[in-house]
């Protein structure tokens, strides 16, 4: 089972492109809003990172 790709940040609404950052429950957000969130997921308190990129 693979990560499910939104394409949305949670909390601006912008498309994503390339740069997504995720917790471990997969909710995911842009990096400006990751940058002002401190990398902290607001939804459960776990780290924001990259998240991976699809390969082709």
């Amino acid at each position: 089972m693979g990560l499910e790709m939104k394409t949305k940040c949670e909390k601006c609404g912008i498309t994503l492109q390339t740069d997504a950052y995720i917790c471990i429950h997969e909710c995911t957000f842009c990096e400006a809003c990751t940058q002002e969130m401190s990398n902290i997921c607001p939804n459960c308190n776990g780290e924001l990172v990259r998240r991976p990129r699809k390969s082709i």
